[in-house]
């Protein structure tokens, strides 16, 4: 790790070249990386090895890039990615991770509390919030809803997940690989999918709701506590 004299130097020398850090507080960029005028790093920002950021982009606060690629005009906010790569127009976090071998194309959103891993994501989808993507290839504008979970590991073998451009998964669903959703396809919230969906179709894969009336009445599962 440089030192702080080192630091401060290399800091200088790209503010001189034309990147914008308002701010010193907790930058830490190692010689090797690469800048592109008019790139704004904020404060809490660390970059690392083969880091290479183009032009236009805004990274931080309190993001860690290692050995990644980062495209023009794209926003990191509270975002640690490994050995990635990522596009042009990308909006990312708070709090994303994205792990090594992925790829996230251009105009890509992923929101808060996301992780992506081993992971291609096509140009225009949204990955807004909640979610595990893990070995799967998603495809063009398509729409997770949250808590979603791409089921990859069966305790043995890791398997993929293909969801084709157009689809649209539910709030909550599991999809657990390996399993592909087809093109323009649907996937009803709370929905756990284990066998492929075709284009153009709707899956629903949960138990139908059953009412148990006057239950808590009968069975007194419970004392309830009111408090004031």
């Amino acid at each position: 790790m440089i030192n702080n004299n080192e630091r401060l130097e290399i800091l200088e020398n790209l503010v001189k070249n034309g990147v914008e850090i308002p701010c010193f507080d907790g930058v830490i960029i190692e010689p090797s990386v690469k800048i592109e005028k008019n790139v704004v790093v904020m404060p809490g920002t660390i970059l690392l090895g083969e880091t290479k950021i183009c032009e236009g982009s805004v990274i931080g606060p309190n993001s860690y890039i290692a050995d990644t690629t980062v495209g023009r005009n794209t926003k990191l906010n509270n975002t640690q990615a490994f050995n990635s790569e990522i596009g042009d127009g990308v909006t990312s976090g708070p709090f994303v991770h994205i792990r090594p071998n992925s790829k996230i194309a251009d105009n890509v959103h992923i929101g808060n509390f996301v992780e992506v891993k081993n992971s291609t994501i096509d140009e225009g989808s949204k990955l807004p919030h909640l979610l595990y993507v893990g070995d799967s290839d998603v495809g063009k504008d398509v729409n997770f809803g949250c808590g979603c979970v791409t089921v990859n590991y069966d305790g043995r073998n890791k398997s993929r997940t293909v969801v084709k451009d157009g689809a649209f998964i539910g709030c909550n669903t599991n999809l657990v690989a390996p399993v592909t959703v087809g093109e323009n396809a649907f996937t009803a919230a709370g929905s756990t999918i284990t066998e492929d969906v075709p284009d153009n179709s709707l899956a629903v894969a949960r138990s139908r709701q059953s009412i148990k009336e006057n239950w808590v009445n009968v069975k007194k599962p419970y004392k309830r506590q009111h408090t004031k």
